[in-house]
């Protein structure tokens, strides 16, 4: 695995100047970094026990951390104001209630690719308390009341969605007694899809967590994984509605300055999965009609975190990451001999190796969530796991 560590930090009472100068010339050396790796490297990274037990370990400790915690919730009195656990029962750690979504994820996928690993009887205790039936029912409860139902939308259900896919057929007792008592939740989730996506008249692109492209993906993943064709219909409905006629997306706007999604490849990630190869080729012709450049002249490349104690700037990290696994499917999308091939997948990898460097930093601003995005650019999720 490509390893590099960054530095930031400098005396508190350097001048402005100084401290900016000092910034730069760090990030200037972690992408120069990057790129050298890359060069002497080109071995696409592959997870390991190493690697699993070390992020292991980072979601175990975030997944039962109550707070810091940022809840973003509609109360229509004070007796409804609740400590994060009293509301959430199984996902009231890792800062957030979809960093704590996908750091289960995270633990399930690392429990069934490898149910022999260090961690395992922890993992399983963990998982097995956390997600009980009388808390994921009560969790459901809370989702289901009016007031809540812009909570976490899209982006904590799609992610609720890709845990249920990874449970969903696993043959292991544990697993099977998890999936069912997500139901309920699941449950009231698909229907807050099917009531809000007729009324979304325009798709959001951004780089955050609303971005509509992203949450697409992962809701038509789960609606071919589910055999739901009536969501599956809706969503890719949807997306053509939203993305079909996109021309000429102004690549070179992206990042702003805390994005941890490129919305631009979050929509190309879920054209692959709704047109045919031929028709996405033609497709991504037109929406990005200068990308054999842009791949090149530094246009699209990774970018460096100035502070990974910042927990909007280290969103940054997650972009790289973001972009990798977009880059990555993108490619796969092609036809072997297609001009673009090559150059997709190099530059994914460069952005592979610039993401994975922020992960276990030991500051949880980042620690937080940044293993669910490296492990879902590693795995493949979305073209191995689901898609078309």
């Amino acid at each position: 695995m490509i390893s590099i560590s960054l530095s930031l930090r400098s005396k508190p009472s350097s001048p402005p100047l100084v401290r900016w100068w000092l910034v730069a010339c760090a990030a200037l050396a972690m992408l120069q970094s990057v790129g050298n790796a890359i060069a002497q490297s080109p071995t696409p990274v592959v997870m390991n026990a190493e690697m699993a037990e070390s992020w292991a370990k980072l979601v175990l400790k975030g997944v039962d951390t109550e707070f810091p915690n940022k809840l973003s919730l509609v109360y229509l009195s004070k007796d409804q104001i609740k400590a994060p656990r009293e509301h959430f029962p199984a996902f009231y750690g890792c800062y957030d209630w979809h960093s704590s979504v996908h750091g289960h994820w995270v633990l399930v996928r690392l429990l069934k690719d490898d149910p022999g690993m260090v961690s395992a009887p922890q993992i399983r205790e963990v998982l097995s308390r956390h997600l009980s039936d009388e808390n994921l029912s009560q969790e459901a409860a809370f989702f289901a009341r009016d007031e809540q139902k812009t909570f976490e939308r899209m982006y904590g259900w799609a992610w609720l969605f890709r845990l249920v896919i990874e449970l969903d057929g696993w043959d292991d007792a544990d697993a099977k007694r998890w999936r069912n008592n997500l139901r309920p939740l699941e449950e009231v989730l698909a229907r807050r899809v099917k009531d809000y996506l007729p009324k979304l008249t325009f798709p959001i692109r951004t780089g955050q967590h609303t971005d509509t492209g992203f949450a697409l993906g992962q809701i038509l993943d789960y609606a071919r994984a589910m055999e739901m064709p009536a969501l599956q219909a809706l969503v890719i409905d949807r997306a053509n509605e939203y993305f079909a006629t996109d021309l000429d997306y102004p690549v070179h706007y992206e990042p702003s300055g805390h994005d941890f999604f490129s919305s631009c490849w979050n929509e190309a990630d879920l054209m692959r999965r709704v047109l045919s190869q031929q028709a996405f080729e033609d497709w991504l012709a037109k929406f990005v009609p200068r990308l054999a450049t842009q791949l090149t002249d530094g246009t699209i490349a990774p970018v460096a975190v100035s502070d990974v104690t910042d927990p909007k700037i280290v969103h940054l990290a997650g972009l790289n990451l973001n972009r990798a696994w977009c880059l990555r499917s993108v490619a796969s999308a092609l036809r072997d001999d297609h001009p673009l091939k090559r150059v997709l997948v190099e530059n994914a990898e460069s952005h592979l190796a610039a993401g994975l460097a922020y992960i276990n930093s030991g500051h949880y601003e980042g620690d937080h969530w940044l293993a669910t995005f490296g492990l879902y650019a590693i795995a493949g999720v979305g073209v191995v796991d689901g898609g078309q």
